[in-house]
């Protein structure tokens, strides 16, 4: 397809990232099997033995100083969102990724959804307007912009801007819902926003809602929101004061994250103070069927995961907003957690237990539980997921009530006064786990384990965590 717009992005042949910054990790001294958490220096690794360190890439080129972020994935290729922008990276040989190009976008988050052609970026800051060389600017300026941008990605190494579409409160994250049916050919976006201001002119209050993009795939150029469906008629939980300050219960006010397991007709919605099941048959009349409440341990629901046959979802909670030490004695086991759920056929949710790493993280690393997947394996469930700097934890939730950790690897802590950092996302993808390190790039992962001997037979040509596949599983 031909693009619209144009922007300004670096090439392929001008960057030097591709060969220069690709690092094989061997095992040697600083690679510290069965060590974790306050036992690793600075640039120590710790990891289990059954999860080994393939390859890493340094952030580098226009990108280099920006927080990687969110993951998605095509055929041979990563595309990895970044502050700065986003990268796509070749992936066909695992243990040597390569950068084929960066593109230079400032935005806020910058998560990333591929759909053919296309791919989605969610810019959550307030900008100048709509294209890759604005400027930071004050929500309260009613010309300001953020929402979502359309690239076309058919010319891997020469993106191309397509459109944008502002949406109410930005774009904190997208979900992608494909269309069928009668309304195949389209793509349907659910963007999850939060955070309103009476004095923002874009993003007032109350803002019980998401914003439905939808995109006609054979002309992207007409993408636009149809709807708005208000998932909290009541306003939603109403937000209460926490233990500590960092553990304050927030108000829901839109959610933060929406998976949807599109086979099914359902998504999962983790909106600040509440938990929800949809029915999303009608990709353009999402319908709420289910809503919990945590209202003695969850601080800010973030973002949920279904099994693979959806009797199950994981409920994460970023208690203090992913910029926090709680993973400790002191904040414990609950809080800063995952929350399993069994969920029923008709979707109601039933609590069953609570899961967080164990390998206690020091006073200046930013630990909890963050973004994941599923691994596809017949007969469990497991499940691959980020704590920023507690690392890459590999967790089993078979039994729901007794869930365990299987795996592990992770970083020794940044030296003081960097600022946030650690794993952003971490998903499985064709027999490799790959993750997003906010400072230290990306990071390729290889399980072996008896639970996983037939993973590698599941064969994925495209995922996005958010819209989760139906995975034929051996």
């Amino acid at each position: 397809m031909r693009a619209a717009k144009s922007i300004g992005i670096i090439a392929a042949a001008m960057l030097a990232v591709g060969a220069g910054a690709q690092t094989a990790v061997a095992e040697g001294p600083n690679d510290r099997i069965g060590v974790s958490g306050t036992d690793l220096g600075t640039d120590e690794i710790g990891r289990s033995s059954n999860l080994k360190h393939l390859a890493n890439l340094d952030p580098t080129g226009v990108l280099a100083t920006g927080l990687g972020t969110d993951i998605a994935f095509q055929d041979d290729k990563a595309f990895v969102g970044n502050y700065d922008g986003f990268s796509i990276i070749d992936i066909r040989n695992p243990k040597k990724p390569r950068t084929i190009v960066q593109v230079s976008c400032p935005g806020s988050q910058n998560d990333v959804t591929v759909s053919g052609d296309l791919l989605y970026l969610s810019t959550d800051s307030s900008r100048s307007d709509d294209s890759c060389s604005s400027t930071s600017q004050s929500a309260t300026v009613k010309e300001s912009w953020e929402g979502i941008k359309v690239f076309d990605i058919s010319d891997a190494r020469n993106p191309q801007y397509v459109t944008a579409v502002e949406t109410a409160c930005g774009s904190h994250t997208n979900t992608l819902v494909p269309g069928s049916g009668k309304k195949a050919g389209n793509d349907y976006i659910y963007v999850s926003s939060y955070s309103p201001r009476d004095t923002y002119p874009d993003c007032q209050t109350p803002h019980d809602l998401i914003s439905i993009v939808k995109v006609p795939k054979s002309n992207p150029t007409r993408a636009k929101v149809i709807d708005t469906p208000n998932l909290f008629p009541d306003g939603g939980y109403p937000g209460a004061p926490g233990p500590t300050e960092i553990a304050d219960r927030s108000a829901t006010t839109g959610c933060h994250d929406i998976t949807a397991l599109p086979h099914k007709g359902l998504a999962a919605g983790a909106c600040m103070g509440d938990g929800i099941i949809m029915d999303i048959d009608d990709p353009e009349r999402p319908r709420v069927i289910e809503r919990v409440q945590d209202t003695e341990n969850f601080a800010f629901w973030h973002s949920a995961t279904f099994n693979a046959d959806a009797t199950k979802v994981v409920f994460t909670d970023e208690l203090g907003g992913g910029s926090a030490a709680t993973c400790n004695a002191e904040v414990g086991e609950k809080r800063g957690a995952n929350a399993i759920y069994d969920l029923s056929r008709n979707g109601a949710l039933s609590f069953r237990s609570y899961y967080k790493i164990d390998r206690h993280q020091g006073s200046t690393e930013n630990c909890v539980a963050h973004n994941g997947s599923i691994i596809p394996v017949a007969g469990r469930d497991l499940m691959v997921q980020s704590w920023y700097q507690g690392g890459v934890s590999v967790w089993d939730f078979t039994n729901s009530k007794k869930p365990r950790e299987i795996a592990y690897f992770e970083r020794g802590a940044l030296p003081e006064g960097v600022g946030i950092g650690g794993t952003w996302s971490t998903y499985y993808y064709n027999g490799h786990i790959y993750s997003s390190d906010i400072r230290r790039g990306f990071d390729v992962l290889r399980l072996k384990d008896r639970s996983t001997k037939k993973v590698d037979k599941v064969v994925m040509d495209e995922l996005n965590v958010q819209s989760q596949p139906r995975y034929k599983v051996r």
